[in-house]
């Protein structure tokens, strides 16, 4: 049986500050990877949770076809926000139960209309618990909060 499976994991260094997303993309075939690709990218001036919220954006974002893919998190924001939170804030007109605007609102009607291409069943891990994809997606984003921070420091006068 095929299945495509995207670990995902954003980084911050502050927060906000230099962030990062990373994001695993592997095709399985009887268990066996039979193919993957690593995608990373990065923002000066952001926080963990968009960080986040984008590796999941950019996983669905790389499919060609609408497909089933199950993608791993380590965010509980993401998975709070997708399995509790967004249909609520939906028939609020992306209000909170207070009526004030949502964090991040840009990025969660993405990841909505990202979601709706697909069949995605959504899976959290602990992170930094040593599960190597998600290691994996973890070092993807330290790398590009690495690459922004040293490219900073060389923008200094």
């Amino acid at each position: 049986m095929n299945e495509i499976v995207a670990y995902t994991d954003g980084a911050c260094s502050g927060n906000p500050g230099p962030g990062g997303w990373g994001v695993v993309l592997r095709a399985k075939v009887e268990g066996k990877i039979v193919r993957e690709r690593l995608l990373s990218g990065g923002c000066e001036h952001t926080t963990n949770n968009r960080m986040e919220l984008r590796a999941a954006i950019e996983a669905l974002k790389a499919l060609k076809k609408p497909t089933k893919i199950i993608i791993v998190t380590d965010s509980t924001y993401v998975k709070e926000g997708l399995n509790n939170w967004m249909k609520k804030w939906k028939s609020n007109g992306w209000r909170t139960a207070n009526k004030k605007p949502i964090k991040n609102e840009d990025l969660w009607k993405l990841l909505d209309a990202e979601n709706k291409k697909n069949t995605v069943v959504w899976q959290w891990i602990k992170g930094h618990a040593g599960h190597e994809g998600n290691e994996l997606a973890d070092k993807l984003a330290t790398d590009q909060v690495t690459k922004i921070k040293k490219a900073m420091c060389r923008s200094l006068p």
